[in-house]
């Protein structure tokens, strides 16, 4: 099976530059997406043979997550149940009989770290949430996580320290949850890989230098590990300031 996670950065925006196309050539059992940046009834997707999920945001342009599924789930959540946490349409979760996959937008700490303490709270609860989920059956979870978990993951690690997305906070959260008993499925299999990324700055050429971050994740609960074939970056892939990123797995539903 195939996964695909993918950061759109607006998806009115990026319909207009073929994103249905793209997303059929993935030819995956699922896409999921963040920032998806629109309210029901803006936009369509014109995807045959998959399921949709649309988690919007309670403010306009801002945030929203969906899926596109081949396989019907058995059931279907949005948010996690946390009232605090959700009005922004972070967070999809389809259950199917021997997993959950679970797309996430993670909250940016923002300019200054104005939201730290926010993101802080959301990393606490959502990793009680997928720890629940664990206990009953394995979690694919994806997406966004505004996090470079170590200094291989971004490329100046350095300058870039205590900014939003490489705060002692925020990589001490993503390591403790890991050690909850999840893998970061990438750095499975390319433990010291560099120069490798999912997303770059608009501005001074970053991508064209590639100089970036690598904060799209797919992380998977460690039993389900054994069923994993592999994982990718899709650099190549253009169309938003984040690139794609691929999980390969045995048949799972």
């Amino acid at each position: 099976m195939k996964f695909i996670s993918w950061n759109i950065n607006g998806l009115r925006a990026i319909l207009k530059r073929g994103l249905e196309q793209t997303l059929l050539d993935f030819e995956a059992d699922a896409i999921c997406l963040q920032e998806t940046k629109l309210q029901a009834g803006q936009a369509t997707v014109s995807l045959p043979g998959y399921h949709q999920f649309w988690n919007y945001s309670e403010r306009p342009g801002y945030a929203g997550t969906a899926i596109f599924t081949k396989h019907e789930p058995i059931q279907v959540t949005y948010g996690l149940n946390e009232p605090e946490f959700d009005h922004e349409g972070r967070v999809i979760t389809l259950e199917y009989q021997n997993y959950y996959l679970i797309t996430s937008y993670t909250p940016n700490s923002g300019q200054e770290l104005k939201r730290l303490a926010f993101r802080n709270d959301w990393d606490q609860v959502f990793r009680e949430y997928v720890k629940q989920l664990a206990t009953n059956k394995p979690v694919i979870f994806c997406g966004d996580l505004n996090v470079a978990h170590e200094e291989i993951d971004l490329k100046n690690p350095k300058t870039n320290h205590q900014r939003a997305g490489f705060t002692d906070t925020e990589r001490a959260n993503f390591t403790t949850l890991l050690k909850s008993g999840f893998t970061d499925s990438f750095r499975h299999f390319y433990p010291d890989a560099t120069g490798q990324y999912s997303w770059w700055s608009y501005r001074f050429n970053a991508r064209q230098n590639n100089a970036g971050w690598r904060i799209d994740y797919f992380v998977v609960s460690n039993p389900l590990m054994s069923q994993i074939q592999g994982a990718k970056i899709l650099s190549n892939v253009m169309g938003s300031d984040h690139c794609p990123v691929e999980l390969d797995t045995d048949e799972l539903v």
